[in-house]
């Protein structure tokens, strides 16, 4: 990589790192209360996916542990917004789908969030926002294949 790429990787990426911990922290605020961002992100993968998954699957998806993952898992089965329940087939494995408890949940916290990223999107302006969509996308993508 010549020096000029190596200096706009690292420029790029202290901007996201920054972003992301400012985003996190802003978005943490509007939460219901009780609500965390990982349980948040997980009540919206299992809603949007609409299809059970085992703590594995999620625990891959969002990159983390299989044990952080079943702390949130437990958190969130605690609070009755996801149903964990034993695969016939396989005593071992277990599948965690959203409640309807946690799809409320989930839509309420949807509720508080949505006007925080709107306004940014709005501050930035809709059309470079959408351009950029693509590129984090990618970018994503390819960090995921060499993980």
């Amino acid at each position: 990589m010549s020096e000029r790429n190596e200096d706009i990787a690292v420029a790029l990426f202290g901007e996201l790192f920054m972003a992301d911990q400012l985003a996190r922290n802003r978005i943490s605020k509007v939460l219901p209360k009780g609500m965390e961002l990982s349980h948040f992100g997980v009540l919206n993968h299992l809603a949007r996916s609409g299809d059970e998954r085992t703590p594995a699957q999620l625990a891959r998806a969002f990159h983390v542990t299989r044990g952080a993952m079943t702390n949130t898992l437990t958190r969130l089965e605690w609070a009755g917004h996801v149903h964990i329940r034993p695969d016939w087939d396989d005593a071992r494995r277990k599948f965690v789908a959203i409640s309807p408890a946690g799809r409320a949940a989930r839509d309420a916290a949807v509720q508080a969030v949505a006007p925080v990223i709107a306004e940014v999107v709005q501050a930035l302006g809709a059309d470079r926002v959408r351009a950029l969509i693509p590129v984090l996308r990618e970018m994503r993508t390819r960090l995921e294949d060499e993980g």
